[in-house]
């Protein structure tokens, strides 16, 4: 602990600051940032890469880039397109890429299976059941050893379609609700009444899956306190074993605007997240990151094989998708405008071969240091000493004057060769994973054009 004096000085006053006046500047779910990506010259060849890679176990992912409509704040890779002639287009090629990709996996074991989008029920049953025959019976996924997730939403959870999840042993089913305020909802242009939405998990709570999430957004338009209490009391009415809430992120390339966050010309969003941690760790939730509290997630009814969030290892499939290796990162190109979008995806379905990557980021060992601190930071686990060590051989905090200067305001502690973000740092986890950034990644992701 710091001496109150220590605090209070100048110094560590202006460097608190540094850190905490802008809490929401970017949510780093992965680094570097797809906007980062670019041309990669030559291509590399995607089965020499994966041969090179030590992973001992694999994330398997597939991307379904299709919704119903787009909310105002998307900016995700994604298209509203309901035509099952399309999906079923989609589908075939996705099969495709697998069938090609599948002896590079031959000896590899999956460990994470997810289906995401996008909305991956917007499906009919018969294709959302082709995606499994897939990661079985092509890329070779044991469902009894792997946990398997998948994104749903209120339209979209139909008796059929549930029954191939259940079928399929999925564990953790997902839906977006976002705000069972009507409002609100609308204020997002989000197609839902908040009697869909609740209806939609009444059905989905009685399927019993291991692991149902919701998913909430705070700073929404128009969106109070008391709103916001409303759609978290609501949550929690459902015993849901996971729910995320998400600060509002608006673009200048997304439907709603950045001045649209304010509440009365105030950002009320850090206010808000206080009032949600507190309100879920009454109810019996524990955090596990600014955006994820969750009870008891251990599944019984499986030996699902290990997987740390630090490691690489993330096959991904389809339009969109991004897959990792140690040193390589690599999607098709990004586009959030329906006509790019549209065209990106024509072109996945109309590939000839996936064989090689040509669109993405090499990372050095610096960037892997980056990616790595992040990745554990972020989390409640925290950043373990001695595993950074083993890997890259060097001690973070003496490389990074970033974990020092956390530590020196008390945004982290270091407690048995783990450093953890504290209750209050773990608030700031938006700036701080901006704050990581390095010059050259940042450089990239502000010169990219986003069509």
């Amino acid at each position: 602990m710091q001496s109150s004096s220590l605090r209070s000085s100048p110094g560590l006053h202006e460097l608190e600051q540094r850190w905490t006046e802008a809490p929401y500047r970017s949510y780093l779910y992965s680094y570097p940032h797809k906007t980062a990506y670019r041309d990669l010259q030559p291509a590399q060849s995607l089965k020499e890469l994966w041969e090179r890679d030590q992973t001992d176990y694999y994330f398997l992912y597939m991307h379904i880039p299709f919704c119903g409509a787009r909310c105002g704040f998307c900016n995700l890779f994604t298209l509203p397109d309901r035509r099952a002639d399309v999906h079923a287009q989609y589908v075939d090629a996705l099969q495709r890429q697998a069938e090609e990709w599948a002896p590079w996996f031959k000896d590899r074991t999956f460990s994470r299976f997810a289906i995401g989008g996008g909305t991956p029920t917007l499906l009919e049953a018969s294709q959302l059941n082709r995606l499994f025959d897939i990661a079985e019976h092509t890329m070779g996924l044991d469902p009894m050893l792997a946990s398997i997730s998948v994104e749903t939403s209120p339209e979209t959870v139909t008796e059929d379609r549930m029954r191939v999840l259940k079928e399929r042993l999925v564990d953790r089913v997902s839906m977006g609700i976002q705000s069972f305020v009507e409002d609100e909802a609308a204020a997002i242009y989000r197609p839902q009444k908040p009697r869909l939405a609740e209806d939609a998990l009444e059905k989905l709570m009685a399927y019993q899956f291991p692991l149902i999430n919701i998913d909430l957004i705070y700073g929404l338009p128009g969106q109070t306190a008391g709103t916001w209490l409303y759609s978290l009391e609501k949550a929690i009415s459902y015993g849901p074993g996971e729910i995320f809430i998400y600060p509002l992120y608006t673009r200048e390339n997304t439907i709603l605007k950045p001045e649209q966050i304010r509440s009365a010309g105030t950002d009320i969003r850090l206010e808000l997240y206080h009032i949600a941690r507190q309100r879920l760790e009454e109810a019996g939730y524990r955090q596990f990151s600014m955006r994820r509290f969750a009870k008891d997630t251990s599944f019984a009814h499986k030996n699902v094989l290990p997987f740390s969030c630090q490691e690489e290892g993330m096959a991904g499939l389809g339009c969109g998708a991004r897959s990792y290796t140690r040193e390589m990162h690599y999607a098709s190109r990004y586009g959030v405008s329906a006509a790019a979008t549209r065209s990106i995806i024509e072109d996945y379905v109309a590939a000839g071969s996936h064989a090689a990557a040509d669109y993405g980021f090499r990372l050095s060992e610096a960037e892997q240091k980056r990616r790595f601190i992040l990745k554990a930071l972020l989390h409640r686990e925290g950043l373990a000493l001695s595993a950074y060590e083993e890997r890259f051989g060097s001690n973070p905090i003496e490389e990074h004057s970033e974990l020092r200067e956390l530590l020196s305001i008390e945004l982290a502690e270091l407690a048995s060769g783990v450093l953890r973000l504290t209750t209050r740092g773990m608030a700031y986890s938006d700036a701080i994973g901006d704050e990581f950034i390095s010059g050259d990644v940042r450089d990239l992701m502000n010169g990219y054009i986003i069509r």
